[in-house]
């Protein structure tokens, strides 16, 4: 797996249809209003709101989290960082910034690379 995170509109996904040669037709592009996850893609793009949408729908979140990381072994996973900022007053909201940390972290532990993107800048951290 390769994980490659960073803050908004920062070029995620440019580089990594870019950097690995895929196309439009790789891409699975998350909802927050649907937690279904095909197996079948290369790139898992906006992974944070398919969190939002388990946090909606499912108490069982780590589950989830956990057969994600064994079923996309292959996969490019993109998800905004939202750890900066203002910490969100609505409960929900702060459950799902405190699950996307988490599964950041637990993405990292299992991915053969972690890359950042800034301004468009990849800083390779694993």
């Amino acid at each position: 797996m390769i994980l490659i995170f960073g803050g908004a509109y920062q070029g995620k996904l440019d580089y990594a249809l870019d950097r690995f040669n895929l196309s439009e037709k790789d891409i699975f592009r998350c909802s927050d209003d649907n937690s279904d996850m095909p197996e079948n893609k290369k790139i898992i793009y906006e992974i944070d709101k398919w969190i939002l949408a388990l946090v909606k729908t499912e108490p069982g979140t780590t589950d989830a989290v956990k057969q994600f990381i064994i079923k996309n072994k292959d996969a490019v996973v993109i998800c905004n960082d939202i750890s900066s900022g203002v910490v969100p007053i609505d409960p929900l909201l702060r459950k799902w910034r405190e699950t996307v940390g988490r599964t950041l972290a637990a993405l990292s532990r299992e991915s053969d690379e972690v890359v950042r993107l800034f301004c468009g800048i990849p800083t390779m951290l694993k």
